[in-house]
């Protein structure tokens, strides 16, 4: 078995799934919450559901891209600037993983909660900026890591 297929194969499949999700988190859950009166509750709760897929395709992310940089002795390409696109993934990773493992458990969810009770409207829309700014980082991302791994070299 080509272990390497399995794992860019596992990888794609993840960060399609992630990323994805927070795509639509983000042009439809949001948008359609922001317009229910009780939107807060139905955001949160829609949130907690795909809160665990994104979490394990995160992880998926993260062991497959580790397992390719290792297997593959890719370390030196953090050291030139035409693959800028590996910095991007391991940051949109890292920062993903940082939200997802450590600020939602240990604060973001009851901050929401207040804020929510204090004003739904703004909190919401503070949540979509973020929603926006992270996934428009992750299109980025996968765009560049796409067109450098297939030849691409936009800076040299």
């Amino acid at each position: 078995m080509d272990d390497m297929a399995v794992a860019r194969a596992l990888h794609v499949l993840a960060v399609v799934w992630w990323i994805g999700g927070v795509a639509m988190v983000t042009t439809v859950i949001l948008p359609h919450a922001r317009r229910l009166r009780r939107g807060t509750a139905e955001f949160e709760q829609m949130e907690r559901r795909f809160a665990l897929q994104a979490r394990v395709a995160t992880l998926l992310a993260g062991i497959s891209g580790f397992y390719m940089i290792v297997r593959f002795d890719l370390w030196d390409r953090f050291t030139q600037v035409e693959y800028w696109w590996m910095h991007a993934m391991v940051a949109v990773w890292l920062l993903f993983t940082l939200v997802l493992f450590v600020a939602e458990p240990l604060f973001l969810d009851r901050w929401f909660r207040r804020r929510a009770a204090a004003d739904p409207q703004g909190v919401l829309d503070l949540v979509q900026r973020f929603h926006w700014f992270m996934l428009t980082f992750g299109v980025i991302t996968i765009l560049g890591a796409v067109a450098g791994s297939h030849g691409l070299v936009l800076f040299n």
